[in-house]
């Protein structure tokens, strides 16, 4: 059986921002084995310093950026599509295991196979430490938060 997650190349607008949309929503679940099943099974990334091929890999890195990542709360943004690849700006909130809170911005890069799946992902991140009273993503995005006029703030 062909693993299907449409989607499918070549994006369109309408079409890249509901893949931007259900990735948002699928991590934001915090579930590394529902999130490995948007990725081919030989999925290469790199996020920050680190390289990860395949589906195990991404469940074990997941499993562990979430036991570290505490009440993380992701929103994405699409910034640009073209054929089968998708550009996309994103900020995360989470606090680490002492209490502090941090905001990480970031930019990556998608790679699509023909059914949908993401066979490429790079992620450039950095950190910022925040205090609790400066949060503004609390859980995932409100039904009535969506689409492109709910850009995310640059700052």
């Amino acid at each position: 059986m062909i693993e299907s997650r449409p989607p499918v190349p070549p994006f369109d607008e309408r079409t890249a921002r509901q893949k931007v949309q259900a990735a948002e929503d699928a991590w934001n679940t915090r579930d590394p084995h529902r999130v490995s099943l948007a990725y081919t099974a030989g999925s290469v990334w790199r996020n920050r310093d680190q390289f990860v091929t395949g589906r195990e890999q991404i469940v074990a890195f997941l499993t562990a950026k979430w036991e570290r990542e505490l009440d993380y709360a992701l929103r994405k943004s699409l910034w640009a599509y073209a054929g089968d690849r998708i550009a996309v700006r994103f900020q995360y909130e989470c606090r680490d295991r002492a209490g502090q809170w941090w905001r990480s911005y970031g930019n990556e890069l998608w790679e699509f196979d023909e059914y949908g799946l993401m066979r490429r992902r790079e992620a450039s991140i950095n950190d910022v430490r925040i205090a609790e009273a400066d949060r503004r993503l609390f859980g995932p995005r409100p039904d009535g938060e969506r689409g492109p006029e709910f850009d995310i703030p640059l700052s």
